[in-house]
């Protein structure tokens, strides 16, 4: 539908909005005057001379009334808008009642572009609207390409949020008509001919070409700004680059419209690397929606993925007034735990968590990481019933098929993903993993052969063997014997599940071998946890502020290994004792050489209880020491030099006496490894 047929078809609303029709008379007549006079022959163009004229005003008002109705008939002012906006680009391009409207069209787009992504697949009159301005738009869009252009090539300036986000406005409902329009020929192949949108199309391309080209400038002064000291010294980059990210978006978008366009940005992004991360670990903020970047994985480091991730958490600021608090008995961790955890809203434990255990004095951070460790231990152990061991690694967990004999499995399930969403978001490495199968199903991805060879090491070499064995010899053998069931024994009793209908005495050959194998796999690994595996990421999500797949989406299975329990090399001592201050000691005291000496000899469990003691932290980071929230002290302890140590868990402090042999020193250091002393000698 043409625009002249939509706006006389809307006649009638201009006046119900309370708009003068001359007035629209008029700026025609000064259109059509433009268009057949010489600039010294146009007459006088009121729009033009006095921006406070009643027209103008009469005009504004308008504007304002629409964006102040409801959602759902703002649809029904566009149609006028857009009249406005045209008329007004040919009369008065610069005058500001033109950016006015043109402002208030794309807030108006906005709001029906929302609406439209609510509405889901049903087409209804909200989508038919946004497709007839769809292709209405384009000089808009073009106008203010040409400003982002301007303000990117501005070195003192930078784009503006307001002005980034309107060119997001329009490109959204074009891009909406485009795809609704010629789905079938995207990715495409210009120039496009007899083609509805073919003008657009190729209008786009170039818009296209201009922001990518002028991208890579700004992507270079990004890199030139950060120097030898890369993502390190993101502090260089002025607020003003804040939208760069934003753009990328735009530019993404529009890539995915040509063939060789995302080839395009991809090369930019993957060559350019260091600055790429450096405005993703300086500008992405909570709220925002940058999913796209999960497109250019390649071009991103964990710590980028890692930030991508986290900012989908709430922020757990330490609202005093609104914090959660715990008292548990260490005896009763797990249940305990489970109370407090499981009553609790949502919203609740979305800011801080108070945690201490009963007849303690200690309280704090330290004592929080000390908790998150703690039941962790209980809710992974091995002699619990909720989760099984990989038994190639012991590391690893999957959910058990066998809980259900707990009576309240699925509350546990979810507590479970709760505790370990918490965990995250306080940034705790709590010292377990995942096996792949478990990643898979919560990140809703298929699971193949391959994917359970560490999780069930028999059925894997089973249907491995089914799957390569002569077809010949195979059906010769009756397929071993098999049918379309599955044998499982949980608790010393066995059950036969068919995995199709009469799948009892369906024999397995060499030509449905394949889908029995798929079958199998399904039933096992799938269907009979399906149930914890919905209750576990529940309970995530309800830590999350958007569903757990969008969570998973930046993040592989090394990945979210890394953010559980921190790096798998040994820990360093070197680094350790680079990230290390001293307060009554010097560096060069004796008992500070005895001490890095004794912590050299020591076994890699013995250091990690040494850290344990020392900040409730038995696992570091991948980055090492440096991603701590603090460096790590040791206090000269004034009593008796022959103490045990002690230690501010919260502060990261360690407090020495100022022992007179190193001999003593090790004693006593090695009696703070022993688990049960490591866990219970921290202070607040």
């Amino acid at each position: 539908m043409t625009l002249s047929r939509y706006s006389d078809n809307h006649k009638r609303k201009f006046d119900d909005n309370g708009v003068d029709n001359n007035i629209l008379h008029k700026m025609k007549r000064h259109e059509v005057d433009a268009d057949h006079t010489s600039p010294s022959q146009q007459p006088f163009n009121p729009w033009r001379s006095d921006e406070n004229s009643p027209q103008n005003r009469s005009i504004k008002l308008f504007l304002n009334s629409c964006l102040a109705l409801p959602d759902e008939q703002q649809s029904c002012c566009l149609p006028v808008v857009l009249e406005f906006c045209r008329l007004l680009r040919r009369v008065c391009p610069h005058n500001s009642l033109y950016g006015s409207c043109r402002n208030t069209l794309g807030s108006l787009l906005e709001t029906v572009q929302e609406l439209v992504d609510k509405s889901g697949t049903e087409f209804t009159s909200l989508h038919y609207r946004l497709l007839t301005v769809g292709e209405e738009i384009l000089p808009c869009l073009s106008e203010l390409a040409d400003l982002m252009e301007q303000q990117l090539y501005d070195d003192n300036l930078g784009p503006s949020l307001y002005d980034v986000q309107k060119f997001s406005s329009f490109w959204r409902p074009l891009r909406y008509a485009i795809d609704f329009q010629l789905s079938s020929l995207i990715p495409f192949a210009l120039p496009l001919r007899s083609t509805v949108l073919e003008a657009e199309v190729a209008r786009i391309c170039q818009i296209f070409g201009r922001l990518l080209t002028t991208m890579h400038i700004c992507i270079l002064r990004i890199e030139s700004s950060l120097g030898g000291r890369g993502v390190a010294n993101t502090e260089a980059m002025p607020l003003k680059w804040g939208q760069y990210l934003n753009i990328l978006k735009i530019v993404s978008s529009m890539s995915e419209l040509y063939q060789g366009g995302k080839e395009k940005v991809v090369s930019l992004i993957n060559s350019r690397k260091v600055p790429f991360c450096a405005l993703i670990l300086k500008f992405v903020k909570r709220g925002d929606d940058h999913g796209w970047i999960s497109e250019y994985r390649e071009a991103t480091t964990f710590e980028c993925r890692r930030h991508l991730a986290m900012m989908l958490f709430p922020d757990g600021k330490e609202d005093y007034s609104e914090m959660h608090e715990m008292l548990i008995d260490r005896s009763q961790v797990l249940k305990e735990s489970y109370e407090y955890i499981s009553q609790a809203s949502p919203g609740g434990l979305h800011g801080a968590l108070f945690m201490e255990f009963k007849n303690e004095e200690a309280t704090g951070p330290g004592v929080l990481r000390e908790w998150f460790y703690l039941v962790c231990q209980e809710i992974f152990s091995p002699g619990g019933t909720l989760f099984l061991r990989s038994p190639d690694d012991f590391r690893r967990f999957s959910p058990n098929p066998a809980s259900k004999v707990e009576q309240l499995h699925l509350g546990y399930f979810k507590f479970a993903g709760r505790v370990i969403a918490l965990a995250l978001m306080h940034k705790v490495q709590v010292g377990v993993l995942f096996d792949r199968v478990f990643y898979l199903q919560l990140t809703n991805q298929t699971i193949s052969l391959e994917d359970i060879k560490d999780t069930d090491r028999v059925i894997y070499n089973s249907c491995k063997q089914i799957l390569e064995m002569d077809p010949v010899f195979f059906d010769s053998n009756a397929g071993l014997g098999l049918n379309f069931v599955l044998e499982t024994e949980e608790l010393g009793k066995r059950e036969t599940k068919e995995l199709i209908k009469d799948g009892k005495s369906t024999a397995v050959d060499s030509k449905n071998r394949e889908e029995y194998v798929k079958l199998l796999i399904s039933e096992r690994f799938v269907t009979s946890v399906s149930e914890l595996v919905e209750k576990f990421s529940e309970g995530f999500s309800d830590i999350l502020s958007v569903p757990i797949q969008s969570f998973f989406r930046h993040l592989d299975l090394e990945d979210f290994d890394g953010m559980l329990r921190g790096g798998e090399n040994q820990i360093s001592v070197d680094d350790w004792k680079a990230h290390t201050e001293y307060n009554g000691f010097k560096e060069t005291d004796r008992q500070i050489d005895w001490f890095w000496k004794i912590l050299r000899k020591m076994t890699e469990e013995e250091r990690r209880s040494v850290l344990f003691f020392w900040t409730s932290n038995k696992f570091i980071p991948l980055e090492g020491f440096r991603g701590l929230s603090s460096k790590l002290y040791i206090y000269r302890l004034h009593e008796a030099n022959d103490r045990l140590p002690t230690s501010h868990t919260c502060f990261y402090r360690l407090c020495l006496p100022k022992y007179p042999t190193m001999g003593l020193m090790e004693q006593r250091l090695r009696f703070i490894t022993q688990d049960h002393v490591s866990s219970s000698f921290g202070k607040w």
